[in-house]
């Protein structure tokens, strides 16, 4: 518990906009934050704030998009006001709170407390089925794009009838040949709701459903929530938006706190429009803008500034830092994205080794996961230790998912997918997949769950032999007792019971290979983190049953996981996943036209979406940002050659130091201080920035750069004077075959294209 002294002087740590902004608490503000200003700071001491004005904790609602950030919140607000004052505040990620609202009032909307959470395993495993029931191609009808047309729609907030109303789905759904979408969207809902269950959207939308067709309790909620405060606004999706605006109301004492040029999630279903137009939506808005950067060097801060100013739809912002100017940002070109990834990664090495960089100082980012294959290569040459942000959580994998399908189906009997789980790994009851699909069929025939199928064969499937029959029945009344044991137990003891019941930790101990050790310390973990939860629980008054753990696990999303390695690895991401994090070193490659930006752009809003994750990138760097092109790189098997990224003309030149691309040789990357002198003496040529179409072969030293490395002539079967054809420029005279840095290279001189220097051993041409 704080004192009163204490109570009134944390507001004083915040600066002169940032306490503008906790301070008002009499009406609907928006707090416009840019990158690295200190917008959870904010959020943080709003709260505290209103906590120390006498608003009970019980009466605050705050909506974060991860768990990690919700937690790290309630961990600040308690060391500012004391666990008394702050123990009962309503804080969480929208679909945790939604969760805990539709929990307690499901049966408002024709569901059981106890509903199930599908999960994308479970979610594709029910399209595939209704796919195949329903006879449609699966090569067009595809799990994964189903299932983003379905969540589009749901976070567009429109129903199976809506979707199926809309003419701008009907378009896209019939260019992709998708004309029984509307139908498959129907039917899968129809499926959730029989089996009790609802996806993660659903959360979100029955929410809005339940409150909405129920206005004593939307007024309940309203009167329990006197300040609603969301993190990441521009984020939010239209559902979202029709959440806060209900649980509001009548009031309006609601604070959005976000940064619209960090608005890069449309894929998602986010929605810019909600943050750039909010002052519109809730009357008597006051904005408040947070522009100082405690993150960044100037230099990095300038050229993001310059960078986002040339998108049109934003509220504008002068971000600044007062921290030293540092270095300008490095741009280098390549002539091949092998070269590009070899050079980065002797780079990051000579960071390493002369710089004293930790590795997990350094991130490198790009715009598409495939990129990381060449950067891994290089990295494993190296021995240069990294990881991929993002890898498999431990809650995905396929032995914990065993342990919570019979977690899931103890508590709910209707959920088909867990039961359809349980029942193919099952060693006991050998029941086959020519049995099961029976059941299912019959369940979908008749309307009921598959367990009533099984708890009565002979009404359901008379088809199946007597024996089998039975096998049913035993597999049914074994579910039973789950059942009965989850009323008697808690987590932690029901856990037990069917590890040791399901033999899913015998199986894993009779396994002696290195699979076998790994799924049994697995199973191990996951006892010990129910036993945490149940202490945690109890502790805290709340209840710890195996239902509210399974809520908990549904919840838990790929940024949430931890990592136990404690090695300083490099981190390997994609700009998306670096939304949130910082480096003191950030490398950003690939910075190609139909790469970055991507080819998918088709409007400027989706360019302007591009330009902002960009501004993204460059702002996760502290102290030194470096990026990257290449005027060559291997897609589908092709080269393909490609121009650098516009958005390089973006930035303004004062702020970038260009580099000629180094030696790829390993000794003055590595063995040398050379890293150190020539790499920061030396620039690329200013037609690379001023004329986008210039390849690297144009980058020139300039003075203070290290001698031009040697070029040789070679004998080949090429000669100068000979005409070729090549599939791209077309046809040409070869001018003179060399070798430089260890690569062949030929120089042509194109009949239409100008003179082009190839790799010879990428070339593939045609003697005319």
């Amino acid at each position: 518990m704080c004192n009163t002294r204490s109570r009134m002087q944390f507001i004083d740590e915040l600066n002169d906009s940032q306490r503008a902004a906790v301070a008002y608490n009499d009406g609907p503000l928006l707090v416009i934050a840019g990158a690295g200003s200190g917008k959870t700071r904010v959020l943080t001491y709003k709260i505290a704030y209103l906590l120390t004005q006498g608003v009970p904790a019980g009466h605050i609602l705050a909506l974060t998009f991860t768990n990690k950030a919700a937690r790290e919140m309630k961990q600040r607000i308690v060391r500012l006001v004391g666990d008394e004052v702050a123990r009962y505040l309503w804080m969480g990620t929208f679909h945790s709170m939604c969760a805990r609202i539709l929990r307690a009032e499901a049966e408002h909307i024709g569901f059981t407390r106890d509903f199930t959470i599908y999960d994308q395993a479970d979610q594709k495993s029910l399209v595939k089925k209704i796919v195949r029931e329903f006879q449609l191609d699966d090569k067009i009808y595809k799990s994964g794009v189903v299932l983003a047309r379905i969540s589009a729609a749901k976070a567009g907030f429109l129903s199976p009838e809506a979707y199926a109303a809309n003419d701008a789905y009907a378009k896209a759904d019939r260019m992709e040949r998708l004309y029984r979408m509307a139908s498959v969207y129907a039917e899968y809902n129809r499926r959730l709701r029989a089996a009790n269950a609802m996806d993660f959207d659903d959360l979100l939308m029955y929410t809005v459903l339940l409150l909405k067709s129920n206005p004593d309790v939307c007024r309940r909620y309203q009167e329990r929530f006197w300040h609603v405060l969301v993190d990441e606004y521009q984020d939010t999706n239209h559902t979202q938006y029709l959440i806060v605006r209900l649980l509001a109301e009548p009031q309006n004492h609601v604070c959005v706190v976000g940064d619209d040029a960090q608005s890069i999630y449309s894929f998602r279903g986010a929605t810019i429009e909600n943050i750039l137009n909010f002052q519109n939506g809730y009357t008597g808005a006051r904005l408040f803008k947070l522009e100082r950067n405690y993150r960044s060097t100037q230099n990095i801060v300038n050229a993001a500034n310059s960078l986002i100013h040339k998108n049109k739809g934003q509220i504008y912002k002068q971000v600044y830092s007062e921290k030293e100017a540092g270095e300008r940002l490095h741009l280098t070109g390549y002539s091949s994205d092998r070269e590009e990834s070899s050079a980065v990664a002797r780079q990051i090495l000579g960071l390493h080794r002369l710089n004293r960089r930790d590795y997990e100082d350094i991130a490198i980012l790009y715009r598409t996961n495939a990129q990381s294959r060449s950067l891994e290569d290089e990295m494993r040459k190296l021995g240069i230790p990294y990881r991929i942000y993002g890898s498999l959580s431990f809650y995905q994998r396929k032995e914990i998912k065993d342990a919570i399908a019979y977690f899931r189906i103890a508590v709910n009997s209707s959920d088909n997918e867990a039961l359809e789980r349980i029942i193919t790994i099952d060693r006991h009851h050998k029941i086959g997949a020519t049995t099961l699909r029976r059941v299912l069929d019959a369940a979908v025939r008749e309307g009921v769950t598959m367990m009533q199928v099984m708890q009565s064969p002979q009404a359901y499937v008379s088809e199946v032999s007597p024996a089998f029959q039975r096998r049913l029945v035993a597999f049914a009344d074994d579910m039973q007792q789950y059942r009965l044991k989850v009323q008697e137990l808690n987590a932690f003891e029901f856990a037990q019971f069917v590890m040791n019941q399901s033999g899913l930790m015998a199986d894993a101990a009779t396994d002696t290979t290195a699979e076998g050790v790994d799924r049994k310390q697995n199973l191990e973990e996951l006892l010990s983190s129910i036993r945490q939860f149940v202490e945690t629980r109890t502790e805290q008054g709340e209840e710890a049953a195996i239902t509210d753990f399974i809520h908990e696990v549904s919840l838990l999303t790929d940024q949430d996981d931890n990592l136990d390695d404690t090695t300083s690895r490099i981190t390997l991401m994609t700009v998306h996943s670096a939304k949130g994090l910082e480096f003191p070193v950030v490398f950003i490659v690939g910075l190609e036209e139909n790469l970055f930006p991507s080819p998918f752009c088709q409007s400027e809003s989706e360019m302007e979406e591009e330009r902002r994750l960009l501004y993204v990138a460059i702002t996760r760097a502290e102290q030194e940002c470096f990026l990257t092109y290449a005027s060559s790189r291997w897609k589908n098997g092709q080269l393909n050659f490609s121009n650098p990224s516009r958005f390089l003309k973006d930035i303004d030149r004062q702020y970038l130091q260009q580099l000629s691309a180094p030696s790829t040789q390993p000794s003055p990357w590595i063995d040398s201080p050379i890293i150190n002198s020539s790499i920061h003496q030396s620039s690329i040529h200013q037609s690379s920035i001023i004329n986008p179409s210039a390849a690297p072969r144009s980058l020139k030293p300039t003075t203070g750069a290290k001698p031009k490395t040697a070029q040789q002539d070679i004998v080949t079967d090429w000669k100068q004077g000979d005409r070729i054809d090549h599939k791209v420029f077309g046809q040409g005279t070869v001018q003179r075959v060399y070798r430089e840095n260890d690569n062949d290279k030929i120089e042509i001189l194109f009949d239409t294209k100008g003179t082009k220097t190839l790799l010879l051993a990428y070339a593939k041409l045609t003697k005319l």
